[in-house]
């Protein structure tokens, strides 16, 4: 099923489209004929499945200072994993004197020295990957402190440490040459460096500098400031970033890479170099294609959200065989070139790396996000079609079985965190819904952008998110994140239908795939009707298990379709004509009417006599687009219409429990 949908989806991409930048031809099919969320979730599930190697004592020891910088010098070849050098982090001390320093350190490296202030630790204490410096100098509260960490060793794997998650690796490529590359999320960089291990903690920035054979190039965060001979064979790579850093975004990847560079374009006028890393020429001939698509990615994606946040530095990729990509910041990691992937671990510049999930229980803002930026970039440059089979797929996946939810309730597990169906799949699909609530493009990516904005550089939770769409919205979507995002399964609907004279009557019955956690989904819902007098989509609002509505129709009722976007993740229901249905509900109390005033109006509507309560305002078009939905009371009877072009349009006021409809016409002036 996978491979023929996505096949289907191949075939669907249109011709290349032109770019402000280059042309971004079509993938060709095998491109897209893999998941791309199986690969980055496979890539970080080679990891070890094992929990955090430090501990909660030492977790609030290191949690006593404030990493502001990161700077790795260190010797790396393409074929080995052998590590020596030094890190040198500069922290802000807390509010108490600091006479220890905590850190994380893989237990089999060897440590040379600890110096802190220019001053030897007198001691060091090791308890597995735990490391603990006792300081010759007490630091004072509230004050910068530099330490220096000297070490050398080889770093671990699978292959002879059970803990090891291979977050420092070396292999022959398909190409033949070697290349050694770093792979720290979600909580392995200790395994390469000493560093501190804490989402919440960014370091302001970041210098990494690797020696290694001249033959080699290296890639990594920032800008290449110099690449420094240091002797006849060996020479410096020194990179420079000076944005805040996530640990397991500072990479390496070292090989005899081919360079190839090509541009974005941003409509604020600045230029963004792309430096691609690639295995060799003949590697780059054949991936060329694919790679000439991300200058156009780079462009659309900083139109529909924030210019890329890197663009002072760059964007790039480095080629090592991880199975997959890792969205090192500003130097992604891939093991090939593809239309999705290459997107998706793009997008994750904004969404992982400008901002950083808080904590591994909300790692879908990481993934869910990232993998919804494959679908805009297929609607962008591909077609309506083919991102549609792309959602379809990725509801397929999330609906695989029963149970699960987006929150992470386990973030010890690395296979849970990058969970394939859940982080990824129904991430996105959730973000998806939450578009189609929001149903207004401007201020779903208003949000998105207020998002970006409120927590760049820095770390968010869902409940972050959550807020700043519910003032985007001036909604509440308690409901919403709870069934969605907490919840677990998803509905499926089955509608009854029958026509009685010019009403429609729908009594539409809502089953749950994990009854026992989340029992029922309150949520809107698309029905396309078709009638002899045409086709019209319609919103209603499943408030609960059965829901009846009665909708005022013209011409005769053909069929009905549930969702016909794609909008909701939801099972496979069944619509059926019942001439025998009765509502529960009487039809002339779905429809009753109510006074309307001005009519036609121009800024405002106001409604007369409203009883008292909560009521939920909807205007439709001609077309039955919803255009305007709000909340409105009997103290404040108003409709919001200023923003409604002239013309004809329906209100729908449904009380706070469902069980009340008032309906009437009014014309924009």
């Amino acid at each position: 099923m996978k491979q023929t949908l996505l096949y289907l989806l191949a075939l669907l991409l249109p011709a290349p489209l032109a770019q402000a930048q280059l042309a971004t031809p079509a993938p060709a099919t095998a491109n897209l004929n893999v998941s791309t969320a199986d690969l980055c979730a496979a890539s970080h599930v080679r990891q070890a499945l094992r929990q955090p190697a430090t501990t909660i004592a030492h977790r609030q020891q290191m949690d006593r200072y404030d990493v502001k910088y990161y700077k790795l010098d260190l010797s790396l070849e393409n074929n080995s994993r052998n590590v020596a050098g030094h890190t040198w982090m500069r922290a802000r001390n807390g509010n108490t004197t600091l006479e220890t320093m905590a850190f994380e350190l893989f237990s089999t490296y060897v440590i040379d020295s600890v110096v802190v202030n220019k001053q030897k630790a007198t001691s060091i204490q090791r308890a597995s990957g735990d490391v603990t410096a006792t300081l010759k100098t007490a630091v004072a509260p509230n004050t910068l402190f530099d330490a220096r960490i000297y070490y050398h060793g080889t770093a671990p794997n699978t292959a002879n440490q059970v803990l090891a998650g291979n977050a420092l690796d070396t292999s022959l490529t398909p190409a033949g040459t070697s290349v050694t590359w770093s792979l720290s999320e979600p909580f392995n960089a200790y395994e390469w460096f000493p560093c501190k291990q804490v989402l919440t903690d960014k370091a302001d920035s970041s210098d990494v500098w690797v020696t290694t054979s001249k033959v080699n190039k290296v890639g990594s965060n920032g800008i290449l400031e110099r690449v420094t001979p240091i002797s006849a064979t060996k020479h410096r790579y020194e990179w420079k970033s000076r944005h805040p850093i996530a640990y397991y975004l500072i990479s390496v990847a070292v090989s005899p890479y081919v360079e190839y560079v090509n541009y974005a374009q941003l409509a604020s006028g600045r230029k963004v170099p792309v430096l691609h890393y690639v295995y060799n020429q003949s590697t780059l001939d054949a991936n060329k294609t694919e790679i000439d698509r991300t200058p156009g990615f780079i462009e659309n994606f900083s139109s529909l959200i924030i210019d890329y946040p890197f663009a002072d530095e760059k964007y790039g990729h480095s080629m090592a065989p991880i199975g997959g990509g890792m969205e090192h910041q500003t130097m992604t990691t891939q093991d090939r070139f593809t239309f999705t992937l290459t997107a998706h671990e793009l997008f994750h510049q904004w969404f992982g790396d400008n901002v950083t999930c808080a904590s591994w229980e909300d790692i879908w803002l990481n993934e869910g996000f990232a993998s919804y930026g494959e679908y805009l970039s297929l609607a962008r440059f591909s077609s309506p079609a083919a991102a549609r089979l792309w959602m379809d797929d990725a509801h397929t996946r999330a609906m695989a079985s029963a149970g699960g939810s987006v929150r992470v309730p386990d973030t010890t597990s690395v296979g849970r965190i990058f969970s394939s169906r859940l982080s990824y799949k129904k991430g996105a699909a959730v973000v998806h819904m939450l578009r189609y609530l929001v149903q207004d493009d401007a201020k779903f990516f208003g949000a998105l952008r207020t998002y970006q904005t409120t927590f760049a550089d820095s770390t968010a939770r869902t409940s972050d998110l959550q807020k700043i769409f519910e003032e985007a919205t001036g909604r509440s979507l308690t409901d919403f994140f709870a069934q969605w995002y907490a919840g677990e399964g998803y509905p499926t609907f089955a509608a009854e239908w029958k026509q009685a004279g010019g009403n429609l009557q729908i009594r539409t019955t809502e089953t749950v795939s994990a009854p026992f956690i989340t029992p029922f989904f309150d949520t809107e819902l698309d029905y396309r009707i078709t009638t002899s007098a045409g086709s019209q989509t319609i919103r209603l609002r499943q408030s609960k298990a059965v829901s009846e509505f009665v909708v005022p129709i013209t011409g005769t009722v053909v069929s009905i379709e549930l969702d016909p976007n794609q909008w909701v993740l939801n099972g496979a229901g069944s619509v059926v004509r019942n001439d025998n249905l009765v509502l529960a509900t009487r039809g002339h109390a779905a429809t009753r009417p109510v006074l309307v005033y001005p009519n036609p109006c121009e800024e405002s509507l106001a409604v007369q006599d409203l009883p008292a309560g909560q009521w939920r305002a909807e205007v439709t078009d001609a077309l039955g687009r919803v255009v305007v939905r709000q909340g409105i009371s009997a103290t404040r009877a108003q409709v919001t219409t200023q923003a409604l072009a002239p013309g004809l349009y329906h209100l729908t006021l449904t009380a706070e429990k469902g069980d009340e409809v008032r309906r009437a016409r009014f014309v924009r002036r």
